[in-house]
């Protein structure tokens, strides 16, 4: 088979796969190089420059630098792609099976808390979110309201570590078991609370807080210290502290990450 001919068939690869409901994009290097490490099921790699993208596997994240040199192909990604990513890279891979992630998300007792986002409405803060309860080892991340956790936009900004922890959308009605701890101004300052491993820790929207519904079903309103005058966090911000408080920093190999 001929450069261009290959090239042709990488693309017609990528577009079927693409066009199918279970595939999301991972956009960008990090992205693939946490699905890979998470186990993620990747069809279709390409990159513009395929030994650039290869040396960064090296240096970065030689775990999956095998499995980075037998997927990635080229292609130009402008093509493909609205927007290309820095790292000249971009991946294809299958969503988890919902009904493991249900079944992870409802097992009893649990060793972490589930995060709850109530409605959000930034998906970039919704990725930041994920990333945050990957690394704290969080049993997954739940939103409730339109907006899809799996957008490309959410994955991008969560560096592909949706498959490292479980994350899906639910109405109120089907949230996991355990006490519901709502982050709420009026609620009990989260300094004198022990938050338990089965938690559901629940987070309003950027704008308008928890909805009333929400707060209704809540069995705990808890408050997070914060200055007079100042309006509210960003709502990572919100999750990293409690989650921070929940059970500090999440031991491991090495102290800190690989990228930013």
């Amino acid at each position: 088979m001929s450069e261009r001919a290959g090239a042709d068939e990488t693309v017609r690869q990528w577009r079927e796969e693409a066009g199918r409901e279970d595939v999301v994009l991972l956009d960008g290097f990090h992205a693939l190089k946490h699905a890979l490490r998470f186990g993620a099921d990747v069809r279709r790699a390409v990159a513009a420059d395929p030994g650039a993208v290869r040396d960064l596997a090296r240096e970065l994240a030689p775990d999956v630098e095998a499995d980075v040199v037998r997927l990635v192909r080229p292609a130009v990604l402008a093509d493909l792609l609205p927007r290309v990513h820095p790292t000249g890279v971009a991946a294809l891979a299958v969503r988890p099976d919902r009904a493991a992630g249900l079944a992870a998300l409802r097992r009893m007792p649990r060793p972490a808390p589930v995060v709850v986002l109530d409605n959000p409405r930034n998906l970039g803060n919704v990725g930041a979110v994920v990333r945050l309860a990957a690394g704290f080892g969080a049993t997954g991340v739940v939103t409730r309201g339109d907006l899809d956790p799996w957008h490309p936009n959410v994955v991008r900004a969560g560096a592909g570590l949706h498959y490292a922890t479980t994350v899906e959308r639910l109405a109120l009605e089907e949230l996991p078991p355990g006490p519901l701890y709502a982050l709420d101004p009026e609620g009990e300052d989260i300094r004198g609370l022990t938050l338990p491993d089965g938690a559901l820790l629940a987070f309003g929207s950027e704008r308008h807080g928890i909805s009333p519904e929400l707060r209704a079903r809540a069995d705990h309103l808890v408050s997070l210290p914060m200055r007079p005058q100042v309006s509210s966090y960003n709502l990572a911000t919100s999750v990293a502290m409690t989650l921070f408080h929940w059970g500090g920093p999440p031991a491991g190999p090495e102290e800190g990450g690989e990228d930013a």
